[in-house]
């Protein structure tokens, strides 16, 4: 009986949520439409920030599913290319719950968010290991993320001056190119820049630690030159 009453709860506030004019509901609301009182909601949920927190973990299941069951080509490049389409193409058919995904009101971030950014970081340590980026995987995670959710939000919130996508694949393909190399390191022509080869081979020695579990370092020793790899791989390069 809990686990229904629950559910019913959270698909009540979906659905209110996405009906809404701007993606904002009362527990009040909820409470009436699942017929529920209120000391049951707030058993459940905490309170209304705990209750729209699960609303997103809910309705973001589905977009995480497809992720979680993708596989993985040779190419992580281009896993990294089509993870930023289906972001924005997810953030389009669901407006209301990506603006609360990812609105300031939201103190503690939705799993689902989390969820997402481990996995976009997990394809940027296969490209580091292919020699594939030019900063660390955490940092360009960072990068890509902050500008994957800009434009996203921007298309969903702005419509009458952000109303065609060719934006978004111009900034993705703006920022992979400053990124991601065009091509492993080991294939770039002998006339290419060494300095600007550094951060890239950087990058992908400290993936490889990760995946190769400290390949033999002790744990302070793997940290520590972790630490110095990160350090070179996210070094800005002088003008």
């Amino acid at each position: 009986m809990s686990t229904s009453t629950r559910t019913r709860i959270l698909e009540v506030a979906a659905a209110l949520v996405r009906e809404s004019p701007d993606g904002d509901i009362s527990t009040r609301a909820v409470c009436e439409a699942a017929k529920v009182g209120a000391p049951a909601l707030y058993r459940h949920f905490g309170d209304k920030e705990g209750l729209l927190s699960a609303v997103v973990d809910h309705g973001f299941e589905k977009y995480l599913a497809t992720k979680r069951e993708r596989g993985e080509t040779t190419d992580a490049v281009e896993d990294l290319r089509r993870g930023w389409d289906s972001h924005v193409a997810f953030a389009l058919d669901n407006r209301n719950l990506y603006r609360l995904m990812n609105s300031p009101a939201m103190r503690t971030p939705p799993a689902a968010a989390l969820e997402s950014h481990r996995i976009l970081t997990g394809d940027l340590e296969r490209a580091a290991a292919q020699g594939r980026i030019r900063v660390a995987p955490e940092l360009a995670a960072q990068m890509i993320m902050s500008a994957n959710v800009g434009v996203a939000l921007m298309l969903v919130s702005r419509p009458a001056t952000f109303d065609d996508i060719e934006v978004s694949h111009r900034v993705r393909d703006a920022l992979y190119a400053t990124v991601l190399t065009p091509k492993p390191v080991q294939e770039e022509s002998p006339s290419a820049s060494a300095d600007a080869e550094v951060p890239t081979v950087a990058a992908r020695l400290s993936a490889l630690l990760r995946k190769e579990h400290g390949a033999g370092l002790s744990i302070a020793e793997a940290a520590l030159m972790k630490e110095w790899l990160g350090r070179v791989a996210n070094a800005r390069p002088e003008i």
